[in-house]
């Protein structure tokens, strides 16, 4: 599918990209952007379900940050209309992580508890939104008090500034010693342990970004014990197929909670395209709430 871009969400990747340390997959644009939203241009051959103007958003390998992008149509979805066009942008990318981690990889359930870092963030801000959304019990770390009350304005049962306070010791007084069943991470290093510490027994600990270091040192007991699973993943180089996959499973499972008004992306500043280099800059500061978006074209 050829999209005419709206709008463009903002990803860490991206700007780990621009720094030259993470390079678009085999056959993939070069140009950043990894979630677009739009409207559709020209249908690819035997593309029979889509019409020509259809709103939608998509989730590509790259070639975001530009006028027009092509999209695999596994991995389109209609753009929801409760939205403006332009916050759909926010949804691909973020979305289709904290599902396939927090829900396939961690297995969350109904009435568990999720510890997830960086609440504050646009996967922190969808993981406690869905989360809360599908019944579950939500713990979030983020470095200042403005960002603890923006999560727990979301939903969040419980948020740790995480420099005044220790987070271990913050989360087993909240679930009375019995720690979290899933903890979602994006810092490593030296939170992995304390991570673990941080987990019940039979908890699932995933993985999806090292912001903290790539390495860690455990002692293996604690994992042997309480019988953990440790998992990550990444998703841009994932295959088609898989995309294709999570991508029936999302607009099956989360696309009706935003109908219903339960999940919806929050936007924190919206930048022109011309202007991406601001919309890195805030996100490399760390000072934004929610997702960045920049805003390639009017509808």
């Amino acid at each position: 599918m050829l999209i005419k871009v709206v709008a463009a969400g903002v990803n860490r990747p991206d700007v780990v990209q621009r720094r030259g340390l993470y390079p678009p997959p085999p056959g993939a644009s070069d140009i950043p952007g990894l979630e677009i939203s739009g409207t559709i241009k020209a249908l690819g051959a035997g593309v029979t379900n889509w019409a020509v103007g259809d709103r939608v958003c998509a989730l590509v390998a790259g070639g975001g940050y530009a006028e027009l992008c092509v999209a695999p149509v596994e991995t389109l979805l209609p753009a929801p209309q409760s939205l403006p066009l332009a916050h759909a942008a926010a949804l691909p990318e973020t979305v289709f992580t904290v599902w396939s981690n927090v829900f396939e990889r961690g297995y969350l359930d109904h009435g568990e508890w999720l510890l997830v870092h960086g609440g504050s963030s646009g996967i922190g801000s969808t993981a406690i939104q869905l989360a809360k959304a599908f019944g579950a019990h939500v713990i979030t770390t983020a470095g200042t008090d403005e960002k603890c009350a923006f999560c727990r304005d979301l939903g969040a049962d419980l948020a740790i500034n995480y420099r005044d306070q220790d987070f271990v010791s913050a989360v087993k007084k909240a679930t009375d010693g019995r720690g979290v069943d899933v903890v979602l991470d994006m810092v490593g290093g030296d939170y992995v342990p304390r991570n673990l510490d941080c987990l019940a027994t039979e908890g699932r600990h995933v993985t999806i970004a090292f912001l903290g270091g790539p390495k860690t040192t455990l002692n293996l007991a604690p994992l042997m014990l309480k019988r953990l699973v440790m998992t990550g993943s990444t998703l841009r180089a994932r295959s088609l197929s898989f995309k294709a996959a999570l991508t029936q499973s999302v607009e099956q499972l989360v696309w009706p909670m935003i109908e219903k008004g339960r999940f919806a992306p929050v936007i924190d500043s919206v930048f022109p395209l011309d202007e991406a280099w601001r919309a890195h800059s805030r996100m490399e500061d760390s000072v934004h709430m929610g997702k960045i978006i920049l805003q390639v074209s009017s509808e």
